[in-house]
């Protein structure tokens, strides 16, 4: 297995473009691979596409439009009025059932057949809007699981784990990406690319954590003069 080359799962928004940017810093090769899984908003695998071409990395896309066809949720269903607040004591109806287990588990399988143990995902248990595959405990048992099932030694790689959207945002910016990820990423549920609607849950979460991180920075430049 090539330990200087990595994997990005690669959706084409803020978290996972980061997490590309991260790569290419931190790995010798990086490739990407996105997936199409009935998503409303699959956009982002076009704008994907053209953010990997920027960053001169491969890329490939998968087509596992049955996720969608599993479960019912806002995200795949055009029938369902998307949760705009986290509901009480539930998840909410954005949430796709499996999304990150079968993303990994493809990308494990993808990864072994062109020799790469090192896999990068933007899940983060920080921000992760009550998704139970976003957490760290999920992660790090299915790092251990796909090392069982194919008898190779991956590593699942969680740059933004820890950090908050504000500090997502710092780390764009740190790796000189900060206009990228904020004209060129598409996290909008509702398919728009930038700043995006402004009222789905994912564009909320996003320009909560921009002000903030644009606040800190603006205060911090202002203590330097």
């Amino acid at each position: 297995m090539n330990k200087e080359t990595a994997l990005v799962v690669f959706s084409g928004g803020q978290d996972s473009t980061t997490c590309l940017f991260w790569a290419k810093q931190t790995f010798k090769q990086v490739h990407t691979l996105s997936f199409l899984y009935g998503q409303k908003h699959q956009k982002e695998v076009e704008l994907a596409a053209a953010i990997a071409r920027r960053a001169d990395v491969g890329f490939d896309t998968m087509d596992i439009s049955f996720i969608g066809s599993l479960g019912h949720n806002s995200l795949t269903d055009p029938t369902i009025a998307m949760d705009e607040q986290q509901p009480h004591g539930s998840y909410p109806n954005t949430f796709v059932p499996g999304r990150n287990l079968f993303f990994l588990s493809i990308a494990a399988v993808y990864a072994r057949e062109r020799g790469i143990n090192h896999i990068v995902t933007g899940v983060s248990q920080t921000d992760f809007s009550g998704y139970p595959d976003c957490r760290d405990a999920f992660i790090k048992s299915l790092n251990v699981t796909l090392n069982l099932a194919m008898d190779e030694q991956f590593v699942v790689h969680t740059p933004l784990m820890w950090l908050d959207k504000a500090e997502t945002w710092a780390l764009a910016d740190s790796l000189g990406v900060l206009d990228v990820v904020r004209n060129d990423t598409l996290t909008c549920y509702n398919g728009i690319p930038g700043d995006g609607c402004g009222h789905c849950p994912a564009c909320k979460l996003r320009r909560e954590g921009l002000e903030k991180y644009l606040k800190i920075k603006e205060a911090k430049e202002s203590s330097e003069k």
